[in-house]
């Protein structure tokens, strides 16, 4: 046992008490830049790390502490110097130093962190151990499938990383990662300097420039890429694993156009070294703008037909826009918080009006102001002022603020606006009224109503979005005004409905037409449009029409060959049940087709097949193995959600799939998690589903999960 000298258990104690009545924020203590060396270990999911913080003290104050979650420390010097400190399992804490001015903190630390951090798959081999200084454990090694990444939005990077969680504290972090050889790491900034041996791999990544601590991130798996430069002269490095290469380009398709028109849309420098995506598996969003450094789920790796249905660029876009609104210029404050999300929607939405069209922009806006003005209706809007408001206020609602700005004060004086509030808040934290200072000047108008309807009440002004849709695309005034003139019961004839076609009318009306009347349009006009029309609109004609009639199964049969995974979906099921003797017929059609990256046909398919008569007999035992296999843990959590709710569905799940779906229910995507409960109990509610789960065979800490969610 190592002897502690009464001085210092006195000073342990004092500062472990002076944890409580600080706060968070400490305006006499400025940290300016974090050295710090990561080991992740794989046996124990557990980062053991070292890092060297330089700071400048600045006035009086007893105490400097930094934000550390669950972490032991076994050695914290100041200035070269031993020193005594506290660890209250949130934070560390030392005596701060007498003098003002700059200083030096040296922490080394070891951490199984319980958030933030996750490790994904397994490794085929036990893992070497390394006995250097600054490696207490196993590294990295050769794998099957393996990847680490992390997720600090908020104040969470201090769950491996001690640091400081209050997002005005903007730091210069320089990362360096010890792993196994034939690993990627991909982290913050420029990587400077790659140094193999003895089967470590040393990568160490420089910032130039400070940021908050949540947007430091890093990761780790079996990565290749490509790099492609902006128009700027900005690196650009795009990660796949090897295994999607063939996906690489419908993927990352218009990732230099979205980088090249943001760039200049918004008038200011991309503010970075250079930029990296890389898709993780299982992660908890579709994406996290981390500086330098997006990663976002490997549910938007696609292919060219998938791209139809679901694609990466509005991800892209939106957190591209973020390392100008969010990592560049932060947020003082959760109220604040339109300054983030509510900008990168917007910025996004104009990408793709760059791309895709006028049209695509205003019927895509169109449907956020329905949704937004729906609930404000039914369940009363919120303010976007709000910190505890939801995802839809701060996006799509604060989207539409910027909308109603720009056409407020108009382009010029918006992009001059904007291009001030970050000039000047470059590096900084800003708060809502600082935007709009900045905008009032640029305009030379009073935006006090713009703030008072827009972001401070919690009404959604659906009539004044209306007219401003109206004004500014003449497809979305004709089909304010075709809603003003029709009533529910009007059945539009193919003489009625050619009326609005022969307008030429771009393809975003004609799905919108079809999607709010499509049930009241006559079954041979419906047969034109699958013959004649764009592939959007006729996936809407099968997503409307409820029951496929005689006269329309010709048209749904040609439609199962439509490249759109989510048409073929709904098709097959509609044909499926809608003529049972043609069943084995639809289902040879789709043979072997996967789908989404949810495998959303695929599973479906293997459904039907499952429980269709006489077909393919021989295979039963094959499709059942297959639909069951997908539940296991090492697919996507989008991929088992669907697989367990088929199998639950037709009553297939088997002791394996159960097993699977107990685990499911720990699991860290929480809308994974709660559905997967939620399963569990419908699966207990009968007397045959509650005799199967109680003959599996589960550890003790399995029986006691499900005894909680049973019996919670």
């Amino acid at each position: 046992m190592r002897f502690v000298s009464p001085m210092r258990y006195f000073l342990s104690i004092f500062l472990l008490l002076s944890f409580f009545g600080f706060s968070q924020k400490q305006p006499s203590v400025d940290f300016t830049k974090i050295n710090a060396e990561i080991s992740p270990i794989l046996e124990s999911k557990e980062i053991n790390g070292k890092a060297t913080y330089e700071f400048e003290l600045k006035g009086k104050t007893d105490s400097v502490f930094l934000d550390a979650v669950h972490m032991t420390f076994s050695h914290v010097t100041l200035d070269g110097k031993e020193t005594a400190f506290s660890n209250s399992g949130k934070r560390l804490g030392i005596q701060a130093p007498k003098r003002p001015g700059k200083h030096e903190l040296f922490v080394r630390y070891s951490t199984q962190p319980k958030q933030t951090v996750y490790f994904m798959g397994t490794v085929s081999e036990v893992p070497r151990r390394d006995q250097q200084e600054s490696v207490a454990s196993g590294h990295l090694s050769h794998h099957s499938f393996f990847q680490i990444w992390t997720q600090g939005q908020g104040k969470y990077t201090s769950h491996w990383l001690p640091s400081t969680d209050d997002m005005t504290d903007k730091i210069e972090f320089d990362l360096t990662f010890l792993v196994g050889e034939g690993y990627q790491v991909i982290a913050n900034g420029k990587l400077i300097e790659r140094v193999s041996e003895d089967g470590l791999t040393e990568w160490k990544f420089d910032m130039t420039n400070p940021m908050s601590s949540y947007l430091a991130a890093f990761a780790i798996g079996n990565f290749d890429k490509k790099i492609i430069q902006s128009k700027s002269g900005i690196p650009m490095e795009l990660y796949y694993e090897p295994k999607d290469s063939l996906k690489f380009e419908p993927t990352y398709r218009y990732s230099k156009e979205i980088f090249d028109f943001l760039e200049e849309e918004i008038g200011v420098a991309y503010p970075w070294q250079n930029y990296k995506q890389v898709p993780v598996h299982d992660f908890l969003y579709a994406g996290m703008e981390n500086t330098t450094c997006t990663i976002f789920s490997n549910q938007y790796v696609i292919d060219s037909i998938a791209f139809v249905d679901k694609n990466y660029v509005n991800v892209n876009a939106h957190e591209l826009a973020h390392q100008w609104f969010g990592n560049l210029v932060t947020e003082e404050s959760g109220e604040h918080h339109w300054l983030h999300e509510g900008f990168a929607t917007y910025y996004a939405y104009l990408v793709e009006k760059e791309l895709f069209g006028e049209d695509h922009f205003y019927w895509k806006i169109h449907q956020t102001a329905k949704t937004l003005h729906n609930l404000s209706e039914n369940d009363g809007g919120e303010a976007l002022t709000d910190p505890n408001a939801n995802s839809l206020t701060f996006y799509e609602k604060g989207a539409w603020a910027l909308v109603a700005l720009r056409e407020l004060i108009g382009d010029v004086a918006f992009r001059k606006g904007v291009q001030n509030y970050l000039n000047r808040y470059a590096f900084k934290n800003a708060t809502i009224s600082n935007f709009l200072h900045e905008m009032e000047t640029a305009s030379e108008t009073d935006l006090n109503p713009f703030r008072k309807q827009w972001l401070e009440s919690e009404e959604f002004p659906w009539e004044g979005v209306k007219e401003l849709l109206a004004s500014n695309n003449s497809s979305m005034r004709l089909f304010f005004e075709l809603q003003d003139k029709t009533k529910d019961t009007l059945v539009f004839d193919e003489e009625k409905l050619l009326e609005l076609w022969e307008k030429e009318a771009p393809i975003p009306f004609k799905r919108g037409v079809v999607l709010k009347y499509g049930a009241q349009i006559a079954d041979s006009s419906l047969i034109k449009i699958v013959a004649t029309e764009e592939l959007k609109v006729k996936q809407a004609i099968a997503q409307v029409v409820p029951d496929i009639s005689k006269e329309l199964q010709v048209s749904f049969e040609a439609m199962l060959k439509d490249e759109s995974y989510t048409t073929q979906e709904i098709v097959l099921f509609k044909l499926w049940q809608a003529f049972p003797d043609k069943q084995k017929y639809y289902l040879d059609q789709l043979d072997g087709v996967v789908g989404l990256p949810n495998k959303n046909v695929r599973l479906l398919w293997l459904t039907l097949a499952l429980i269709t008569p006489e077909y393919q007999l021989e295979n039963k035992r094959t499709f059942y193995n297959e639909l069951n296999g997908y539940t296991a843990t090492h697919h996507n959590f989008e991929i088992r959600r669907l697989a367990f709710q088929y199998l639950s569905q037709i009553r297939a799940l088997s002791d394996q799939s159960l097993e699977n779906l107990l685990q499911a229910a720990n699991h860290h995507v929480w809308q994974f998690k709660k559905s997967s409960r939620n399963l569990l109990r419908e699966i207990n509610a009968s007397d045959q589903g509650k005799e199967r789960l109680l003959q599996l065979q589960l550890k003790e800490e399995e029986k006691e999960l499900l005894n909680k969610i049973l019996n919670p």
